[in-house]
């Protein structure tokens, strides 16, 4: 029953994200938290390894296709692989000195992310069209790996945002054509959630047998959004995921 109860979030969350294209760690951790009462650090941890291999597949087609800058890539990388190691380290520390009130810290930053995102969210599609109107640029090395710096430590403490914070800094910096920036944005969001699932599960911060049975729900519920996002009315969808999103990371702020 436990295992069914499990793959079935796995199917509801794959399904939104085929139909949304919301990203994983924003939709499952609260589920995680929340629904199946996961310790938060433990959380975390599952929830960066789910989106390791959930972003494997979508990879492999961007990178086949040519959407991917293989050196923006590589600078973001740069930045964020040390990132995460100093986001994991931070919550380490935090539960060396304070034992379990490291979870509540992981609560509370998670809800402020689940604030921030969603609105992103809300407004990504005229930032698009400022970024598109903009020639493209290709600024320095140095601040795409500032870049990856941020969201890498970031995504360290709360496995939340490897896809969307990295996407809405280069939104507002950096001009590509759109297959590329998503193409580009997933294949670093596969690095960056390696790192960090790998990280975390070298610290015992994952649940194996809880990803496995997300997984075995996600995999066909991803097949089924993709097929389903064309014949529901996504932007609506999009947009009550989004409100939901916002009033669950003001719940986890006064929790």
């Amino acid at each position: 029953m436990d295992l069914l109860i499990k793959s079935l979030i796995g199917f509801v969350v794959g399904t939104l994200i085929g139909m949304t294209g919301v990203g994983g760690g924003v939709l499952l951790l609260p589920i995680l938290i929340f629904g199946l009462g996961v310790p938060p650090i433990r959380a975390v941890g599952s929830d960066a390894l789910f989106n390791f291999l959930t972003k494997i597949g979508a990879s492999i087609v961007h990178l086949r296709k040519g959407t991917v800058r293989r050196k923006v890539v590589v600078a973001l990388a740069v930045g964020s692989a040390p990132g995460s190691y100093l986001g994991v380290s931070f919550l380490v520390y935090l539960r060396n000195v304070y034992g379990n009130g490291v979870n509540h810290f992981i609560t509370v930053a998670v809800g402020v992310l689940l604030i921030c995102i969603p609105t992103f969210l809300f407004f990504q599609k005229k930032i698009e069209d400022r970024a598109a109107a903009r020639p493209p640029t290709m600024k320095s090395f140095a601040w795409m790996s500032l870049i990856g710096l941020v969201a890498g430590f970031l995504v360290g403490i709360t496995s939340v945002g490897s896809g969307s914070i990295v996407m809405m800094m280069l939104l507002l910096f950096y001009s590509f054509q759109p297959k590329v920036m998503v193409g580009t944005d997933i294949v670093h969001a596969l690095i960056l959630t390696g790192v960090t699932s790998l990280l975390h599960f070298r610290m015992h911060n994952v649940d194996v047998h809880l990803v496995g049975a997300l997984l075995i729900g996600s995999v066909p519920g991803g097949l089924l959004g993709s097929y389903l996002s064309t014949r529901v009315p996504v932007p609506w969808l999009r947009r009550i995921l989004c409100a939901v999103l916002l009033a669950t990371g003001a719940r986890m702020l006064v929790a």
